[in-house]
């Protein structure tokens, strides 16, 4: 009597399923990875912080808005014809800021109040003649016969008033830790363009508290940082010696970097002339407290705080010489970013590896 084949069902191996699925994990993360990447690209252009301006304007001239072309920067007679002041907003040691309108446009006029300071103003002027950039609040015209400098309006204001603006109804969705660290990758390249400018190395010297840093920079309509007072910004040239001294007096804080504060004690009276010069490792020192003002407290940002911990104690260190330059801890806030929003969009991916 013939017999029936038994049917065999043929199991793969455990080993072979596991194989399976960690390659289609592993394809699964380095997907997520180009898309990363194409979206943070996507988004550092689309936001005007691309690494390259595109279509800049020629030296003198400015573009503004959706106005493709480049205008020249209105000239002594332009300002005096067609900026009409509307209030004053601001007053400074140096100048006087008033709100204006031009053709319609809200703008910015700057006015020296003090003439024994107009070195200083001057000074800024030329810095922001030569820096226009992306990372520099826009140029749109000057008078230096009236010491008046015509700027872009930016209506939220310096970066003094972030938390307040976020808190506004209009803008809490911007209140995430996303955005706050993307403001601080904003700040840090502010640094790091200062200190790699045309120009040279330049160091932020008006800057010896918290309160005084953040007046400095300007907060967007589409949140973004632009470096807006460029009064007090020495250079340094190693090559010839040239080291920088912010100002003539003593400078005391934590805030300051520790070569800032006089190194000779109380009992030795300070004396600008014997005070030590120094570099631009000074701004480095400052970015953790300026970095953790722009953090702020919002769910997430302590954990972005942990992953920036290492780096943020190599800016405090006491030699300048072992600070990392600013274009390395902009790497490492760039790679914090992508690890946390690939993290955010696959939370269990670390665990299944």
């Amino acid at each position: 009597m013939e017999k029936k084949p038994h049917l065999v069902r043929r199991e793969f191996p455990p080993r072979e399923v596991s194989s399976l699925s960690l390659a289609l994990l592993l394809a699964a993360v380095l997907l997520l990875n180009a898309l990363l990447y194409l979206y943070l690209n996507k988004f550092y252009i689309s936001s005007g912080h691309a690494e390259t301006d595109p279509g800049p304007c020629p030296f003198g001239y400015f573009k503004w808005g959706a106005v493709k072309n480049c205008s020249p920067w209105l000239s002594c007679e332009a300002i005096n014809r067609e900026v009409r002041k509307l209030k004053c907003v601001g007053e400074g040691a140096v100048k006087k800021v008033f709100l204006s309108e031009w053709k319609e446009n809200k703008v910015v006029l700057s006015q020296l109040t003090n003439t024994e300071l107009k070195e200083d103003f001057l000074h800024g002027l030329k810095m922001l003649k030569a820096l226009q950039s992306k990372y520099v609040v826009r140029l749109l015209g000057y008078c230096e016969q009236q010491f008046t400098i015509l700027t872009e309006y930016h209506p939220l204001g310096s970066l003094r008033g972030l938390n307040e603006t976020l808190h506004i109804p209009k803008y809490k969705s911007m209140n995430t830790w996303h955005r706050r660290l993307m403001l601080a990758i904003d700040y840090v390249s502010i640094i790091r363009y200062l200190h790699s400018s045309p120009l040279g190395t330049l160091v932020m010297c008006d800057s010896n508290d918290l309160d005084k840093v953040l007046s400095q920079y300007l907060l967007t309509s589409d949140f973004h940082i632009l470096v807006n007072d460029l009064d007090a910004l020495p250079l340094v040239n190693r090559s010839a010696g040239r080291l920088v001294k912010c100002g003539h007096r003593e400078l005391q804080g934590e805030f300051v970097a520790p070569e800032q504060r006089w190194p000779y004690g109380e009992e030795v009276p300070f004396e600008d002339d014997l005070m030590p010069p120094y570099d631009e490792k000074t701004d480095i020192w400052k970015i953790p407290d300026v970095s953790n003002f722009i953090l702020g407290h919002v769910e997430g940002s302590d954990i972005v705080r942990l992953h920036l911990f290492d780096i943020h104690v190599a800016c405090k260190k006491k030699d300048p010489a072992e600070r990392p330059s600013a274009q390395e801890v902009l790497d490492i806030y760039r790679k914090v970013l992508t690890l946390l929003i690939r993290e955010a969009a696959m939370p269990g991916t670390r665990e299944m590896l």
